[in-house]
């Protein structure tokens, strides 16, 4: 083999040395930070695998990797890749694969299969997504076109416990018990038969994690500090704001209160709280927006707020676009005020919106991605809820539950 056809590999023999090398630091961090107890995957064949998880925290891709002896090539976000010298750090290191949230990116389906070509084992989060509610969020059902297409068994990761341990809301990470394990292997032969509707319903199945089913205490002083932003509608008021303190979150229209206790349920404070869980809230306000008249929202903003606003330059850097901008969400577009200066982003011509991180936001415009940035408190997923109730109206579809999570 050539010099130049060496190069060309995804696969590279420093990505084994690395994941060895990494196996005792991260198994020593992950139990110490998380208190997880991984089993470790007996793997006898040593061949490739598809790698399906839930995705409950940040450090989900080090959880499978500690139950791995082999590389893993992960499906990243292509905001990881575009951090300057981090993301060339990353790329030499691990070699994930990147992939556009929101969007059908036929690039990430192709490097996926270049790694699998080459005898590689691939992860993929098929939510997209981490669970804001403590639910397995949903899945879209392309995956299982390209199971059928790769052919190799499939390895369904589940994580348990994750969502009490470090929600996706919130800052800091609880002391209680989680676990991750290979919870079933589905053989080529297994599936190879099926159809792509029984594929994919096989991986819902297998990759659901309810967390309101997961009993234990999930212990910190700050558990219910930034659930504003996951909830922004008040089953008192309506579309509301929220400030969170401690254990405590309030309603800053109607000041209605809740703690929220070590076992990952509601109590009201001087009121009877409607909802038990974060799931229950999470739903009544896909609900409530499922529900909404937005045309309402087409001339005064049901939102406005304040953040930076980047330029992101696919696969290498974000370029400074507005340091302090007034970011105003109308039920029809998004506008960005600064100073004299003002974009709007017309819904009609936007093709996707999505949540990174905990509360980061990307809006995809032509050929163009600003990236929206709030202070800690900021809501990023009212955002992706708006925008796709548009959508769904638009198309004649006011009963499509799918909001953008």
């Amino acid at each position: 083999m050539s010099k130049k056809n060496r190069k060309q590999k995804w696969i590279k023999f420093r990505h084994k040395v690395i994941t060895f090398l990494a196996y005792y630091p991260m198994f020593i961090y992950t139990r110490l930070a998380y208190g997880i107890k991984i089993k470790r995957y007996k793997d006898k064949q040593k061949r490739p695998y598809i790698i399906l998880l839930n995705h409950q925290t940040p450090l989900d891709q080090f959880f499978v990797g500690l139950s791995f002896k082999r590389p893993i090539y992960y499906m990243a976000t292509e905001d990881i890749f575009s951090l300057g010298w981090v993301s060339k750090l990353i790329k030499y290191l691990i070699a994930p694969i990147p992939i556009k949230k929101q969007t059908t990116d036929a690039r990430a389906v192709l490097n996926l299969m270049r790694v699998v070509s080459e005898g590689g084992s691939v992860c993929i989060a098929p939510e997209g997504n981490r669970t804001y509610s403590g639910k397995t969020e949903y899945i879209n059902p392309t995956i299982a076109g390209l199971i059928k297409k790769l052919k190799l068994p499939v390895a369904f990761f589940k994580i348990e416990g994750g969502y009490g341990v470090e929600p996706r809301w919130s800052d800091v990470k609880r002391k209680g018990k989680m676990v991750g394990y290979v919870s079933k292997v589905l053989e080529p032969s297994e599936y190879e038969n099926l159809s792509a509707n029984d594929i994919y319903d096989l991986i819902v199945k297998e990759t659901f994690v309810d967390e309101t089913k997961i009993i234990g205490e999930f212990k910190h002083k700050k558990r219910a500090e930034y659930l504003e932003r996951c909830v922004y509608v008040c089953p008192k008021c309506g579309l509301s704001e929220f400030h969170s303190n401690g254990a405590f979150v309030t309603c800053k229209k109607c000041g209605l209160q809740a703690e929220y206790t070590v076992d990952k349920e509601f109590k009201g404070v001087d009121c009877e709280f409607p909802f038990k869980t974060v799931n229950d809230w999470y739903e009544y306000q896909k609900s409530f927006i499922n529900k909404l008249d937005i045309d309402k929202f087409y001339d005064a903003p049901a939102y406005i707020d304040q953040a930076t606003v980047k330029l992101v330059i696919p696969y290498k850097k974000k370029e400074s676009l507005y340091d302090s901008a007034e970011i105003k969400l109308y039920g029809d577009k998004i506008i960005f005020i600064s100073n004299e200066n003002s974009l709007a982003l017309d819904f009609d011509s936007v093709s996707a919106i999505s949540v990174l991180g905990r509360n980061k936001l990307n809006v995809y415009h032509g050929d163009k991605i600003y990236q929206v940035k709030g202070d800690k408190r900021f809501n990023a997923l009212k955002y992706v809820n708006f925008y796709f109730r548009y959508k769904n109206v638009k198309k004649g579809d006011e009963n499509e539950q799918f909001l953008g999570l």
